[in-house]
């Protein structure tokens, strides 16, 4: 079993996806302990409800980033944490807590990346008029939003959307991605050659998605 650290700030709606994931019988991952930077993120209720090990560790009492971050690492050293998945954790990384998780630590983004990466991200794809959004899993780099993509699900912008509306459509496509991408490295099946990643045995669909159709 693949001991998961998730990292949170806010709802953890993707956390619960996560958790209700690992609860199912033969999937390979268990979480292993989240964490949040802010005590009132809801998420950490959903920790708690599942008997998970749930910390704060806020960057609020810690002089600088390269503090907190030890102070994170060590907590997920502590649980003996192999992968760590980011799941709304609004904090920029540095270079040297990357670094040390490379290739052991993941984010979803709520587009197709590389199109339209940091925030407002549903403004951004309606702003442009864009057809096709969706959301991307991979593993991160120390710059934001970027590395190497696990898994990506395409959604439609329909017409007389709202960002809200998008935004809702959008995370029920990440409930889904964000387990399928986890069940894939828990099963190590998921390589990185040349900032690319692989995936053994994983299907691919031979149909596009039009929109308009």
């Amino acid at each position: 079993m693949l001991k998961v650290g998730v990292l949170i700030s806010g709802r953890g709606s993707n956390l619960l996806s996560l958790i209700e994931a690992c609860a199912t019988s033969g999937f390979p991952a268990q979480i292993a302990c989240v964490i949040s930077n802010k005590a009132d993120a809801a998420g950490l209720g959903h920790a708690r409800a599942a008997q998970i090990p749930a910390h704060v560790i806020s960057h609020r009492d810690y002089p600088d980033r390269a503090a907190f971050e030890s102070a994170l690492d060590s907590k997920l050293d502590e649980h003996g944490v192999q992968l760590v998945c980011l799941a709304g954790f609004m904090r920029i990384l540095t270079s040297w807590f990357v670094d040390r998780w490379r290739d052991r630590l993941v984010n979803i983004h709520p587009s197709l990346l590389p199109a339209f990466p940091g925030l407002h991200t549903h403004e951004a794809v309606l702003a442009y008029g864009a057809k096709l959004t969706g959301c991307t899993v991979h593993f991160v780099r120390a710059e934001m939003d970027h590395g190497p993509i696990i898994l990506q699900a395409a959604v439609p912008v329909l017409d007389g959307d709202t960002p809200d509306t998008l935004a809702a459509r959008v995370l029920q496509a990440e409930h889904l991605a964000y387990p399928a991408a986890l069940r894939f490295i828990a099963e190590g099946r998921v390589n990185v050659y040349e900032e690319k990643t692989f995936v053994t045995g994983a299907a691919a669909g031979d149909k596009a998605l039009f929109n308009p159709s």
